[in-house]
């Protein structure tokens, strides 16, 4: 099951605390990442949404990495994935507005990821903290 790894520097400072598997969020993330590869699914058809009509910059939330390091091209992508944390506190705490905003468009296209919103919850608090901290903060997954 794939599984979302969140990193802060100083490190330690904000520990994540989910209170579930995070594999819908490496789910939505990828797929936001690859609606500039047209796919359909509807976790991408929500990031276009988000991204089109609502106007929520996305970058914050689709700045990530594989962490499983297998040659120094890997190494130097894991590296450049280390972001400000305000501005993903920011993006995320704008999504979830989203997704609690009763939209219809946006239950139908979440229905099936009930998780999602209490995962990305659990994802602000971590942002958020490491933000008050002026800390950085970096986003990796292994699968």
């Amino acid at each position: 099951m794939p599984r979302l790894h969140v990193e802060t520097d100083p490190p330690r400072l904000c520990p994540p605390d989910f209170g579930g598997p995070t594999d819908v969020l490496v789910h939505f993330l990828s797929l936001a990442f690859a609606t500039r590869y047209g796919s359909q699914h509807p976790l991408s058809q929500l990031a276009l949404l988000l991204r089109g009509e609502i106007s929520i910059d996305l970058t914050p939330l689709t700045t990530f990495a594989d962490r499983n390091v297998e040659e120094e091209a890997d190494a130097t992508e894991l590296e450049r994935v280390w972001q400000e944390a305000h501005p993903l506190a920011d993006c995320i705490r704008r999504v979830a507005q989203e997704l609690d905003s009763g939209d219809e468009r946006i239950a139908t296209l979440t229905e099936e990821f009930p998780d999602l919103a209490p995962r990305l919850a659990d994802l602000a608090h971590v942002a958020e903290c490491a933000a008050t901290h002026g800390a950085r903060i970096r986003l990796s997954y292994d699968l």
